[in-house]
């Protein structure tokens, strides 16, 4: 397996395993399929994509962008990761995210951000294997397939033990 960069040439696999999950699950709230040019400016514009290659296909990506709008957040991330069907369980997934939390630790963030579903306990169940804690479980804030989704908020810290200081280490 190799993680590297994404490049725009995935743009048609990142949408191929993307957009099966937006159409058919809960997983993602979005309730419309990403084009292959928005997949291209999310290549472009995010601070941070990474593709996982088996046999030179695409399995996985995993990608961050800030928490929230404005200045105060500029340090906080939240992450989208997405897995084909059949790389799950393998590996890809604690790979991606390797890759992603030690971007995200180079480049100063101090904390990451998982907004998972109320209906995948299995994106639960993995954040909490690499260290994220739940933070907080927002009861119907997302609404898809007309019903009401909860949002389970999970964080995990990236900077030294007390270190709240941004350039401090």
């Amino acid at each position: 397996m190799i993680v590297r960069a994404a490049e725009l040439r995935d743009a048609a696999c990142i949408a191929a395993a993307l957009n099966p999950v937006i159409r058919d699950t809960t997983i993602s709230f979005k309730p419309h399929e990403l084009s292959l040019n928005e997949v291209r400016d999310l290549i472009l514009t995010a601070p941070c994509i990474f593709v996982a290659e088996v046999d030179g296909q695409v399995v996985g990506y995993a990608s961050y962008d800030q928490f929230r709008r404005g200045a105060g957040y500029a340090r906080s991330m939240e992450h989208s990761i997405i897995l084909t069907p059949e790389s799950r369980g393998s590996g890809v997934g604690r790979a991606l995210m390797g890759a992603l939390e030690n971007h995200a630790r180079a480049a100063g963030v101090g904390s990451l951000w998982a907004g998972v579903s109320g209906e995948n306990p299995g994106g639960v169940a993995f954040h909490l294997r690499l260290g994220f804690e739940t933070v907080a479980v927002l009861p119907k804030v997302g609404f898809k397939f007309d019903r009401w989704l909860d949002l389970t908020l999970m964080r995990k810290w990236l900077q030294p033990t007390g270190d709240d200081t941004p350039g401090s280490h």
